[in-house]
């Protein structure tokens, strides 16, 4: 008796490529994609005519210079990042009436002025820490007139009141070349 060979049965693959597309298709619905956001800015609106010229009293600006080496000068001093935050927060609220310091929280300017060469972390860090600053006086400002925390919960009304008396004023000048500020 001769033996005959069995082959082995065949598995029917041609609804494997509609199973393919088809957990293809549910990944990508599912699937959330994390999008970095940005800093949010107001810009002035776009104007043809010439700005005026407006002469401020040194007293009331904050400069402070990013460096190509990320090295920060906060006017006129070196200085170092962790310190920035306090250093604005006395800046403008000149709790000692100090005759250097911001006249009045809604005279005070913050200038930022970066190198071509500084990183966008330290870029990032500087405005992280100056916006900080704000945001901790105004959350001090809200409990000592609301006896609430600035968040999401106060009403509308009473931030702009704060706001009114601590506006968040930050002048970003244009980067100047590679290398050109140092020290």
């Amino acid at each position: 008796m001769a033996k005959k060979s069995r082959s082995a049965p065949e598995i029917n693959a041609s609804s494997m490529a509609d199973i393919a597309f088809l957990l293809l298709v549910f990944f990508l619905v599912t699937t959330t994609i994390d999008v970095e956001r940005g800093i949010t800015v107001r810009l002035p609106e776009w104007s043809e005519k010439k700005t005026e010229q407006v002469d401020m009293k040194k007293r009331n600006v904050f400069s402070v210079l990013v460096n190509a080496q990320n090295q920060l000068l906060v006017r006129s001093e070196l200085e170092k990042i962790e310190n920035l935050r306090e250093k604005a927060k006395e800046f403008i609220m000149n709790p000692n009436g100090n005759p250097e310091l911001a006249e009045a929280p809604n005279t005070a300017i913050i200038s930022l002025k970066n190198d071509r060469g500084t990183s966008y972390e330290t870029y990032i860090e500087v405005y992280n820490e100056l916006k900080a600053a704000y945001n901790e006086l105004w959350d001090e400002e809200s409990m000592r007139l609301n006896h609430q925390h600035y968040s999401e919960d106060l009403p509308k009304a009473k931030k702009d009141i704060i706001k009114l008396k601590i506006p968040f004023v930050l002048s970003e000048a244009e980067p100047t070349a590679y290398g050109d500020e140092s020290n």
